[in-house]
Parts: structure tokens; C-alpha cells; sequence
């Protein structure tokens, strides 16, 4: 008659050991990865950069009648004749190229597809469907402030779409 003892563990094979090591090895490199991806796939919005509100400048810096470049805003800034101002983003409607202005010209040129805006961001030619997006603008202690994180999509101009300064 044989008799076993209850009060010993069982014992672990090495096979078994092996098994549950590579396992939690496994599981910890899936949550890195996992943790990983999620913080790659997080909006980096910088204070001040695009995506969040970016200070333009006084609204004296920009004249009636001109357009200018806003480098950390990715926009512009166009003074109407009336004085109003829109800020302009500068992703073209048609397949999101960046449109330069042609001082020249006066107007937006894309060159990926030829698509032509007037300084109200209007389509004059070209693919594009409709006219560029805009930024809101506030005053904000006597500077413009532009709001990039939020989009204006618009189908044509309105004078209502215009800051008054």
C-alpha cells in the first residue's frame, strides 16, 4: 500500500515552469506594445502651435488689402479691404496640398493640382470643390488669437465669416 502526503506541493515540471515564464514574457510585451501604439496614436498639441490657439500678432501688423503667412498656425491671415480679417488655413479643398500665396498674383496657387483662390479663399480655378477652410479669430488683449483646433468648412464666402477688427 502506498501513501502520499498531502502537504507537499506538487511538483513543477520544468517543461510547465518554462511554459508559464515565456508566457508572462509574452503577455508583458503585448501591454508595452499596446501602451506603446496608444501614446503614438495621441495628438502632440503644443501651447501655442498647431491644433490649439496660436497668437497671430497685433491686428495693426496686418494691412487692409494684404495676406501673410502665419508659420506656427499653418495659416493666413488675410486683411480684407474693409478691414475684416479671415484666417485662412492652408490645406487646399482638393486633395490637402499646401497652397502658397503668390503675392504676384494675388492669389493662392496649389501646385499639385492647379487649383486657383482669391484672398477671400474663394475657388477662381482649378479642381478644388469648394473654397479653403477657415480658423476662428478673437481678439484676445488687443492680439488675434486663432483657434486651429476647431475648422470652418464652408461652401462660399460670407461676409459674416469675416472678423471685424
Amino acid at each position: 500500500m502506498t501513501t502520499t502526503d498531502s502537504k507537499l506541493p506538487a511538483r513543477v515540471s520544468r517543461r510547465g515552469f518554462l511554459g508559464v515564464l515565456w508566457g508572462a514574457a509574452l503577455v508583458g510585451l503585448f501591454v508595452q506594445a499596446g501602451v506603446a501604439l496608444y501614446e503614438f496614436l495621441q495628438p502632440r498639441v503644443t501651447p501655442g502651435g498647431f491644433g490649439s490657439k496660436v497668437t497671430a500678432g497685433q491686428p495693426n501688423e496686418f494691412k487692409p488689402g494684404t495676406v501673410s503667412y502665419v508659420r506656427q498656425g499653418h495659416f493666413y491671415i488675410s486683411r480684407l479691404p474693409d478691414g475684416s480679417a479671415l484666417a485662412i488655413w492652408q490645406r487646399c479643398t482638393h486633395l490637402g496640398c499646401t497652397v502658397p500665396w503668390v503675392e504676384g498674383e494675388g492669389q493662392f496657387h496649389c501646385p499639385c493640382h492647379g487649383s486657383l483662390y482669391n484672398p477671400k479663399g474663394e475657388v477662381i480655378g482649378g479642381p478644388a470643390p469648394r473654397p479653403l477652410d477657415l480658423f476662428p479669430i478673437d481678439v484676445v488683449n488687443g492680439s488675434l488669437v486663432v483657434d486651429t483646433g476647431t475648422v470652418i468648412t464652408r461652401t462660399k464666402f460670407d461676409p459674416s465669416q469675416a472678423k471685424k477688427l
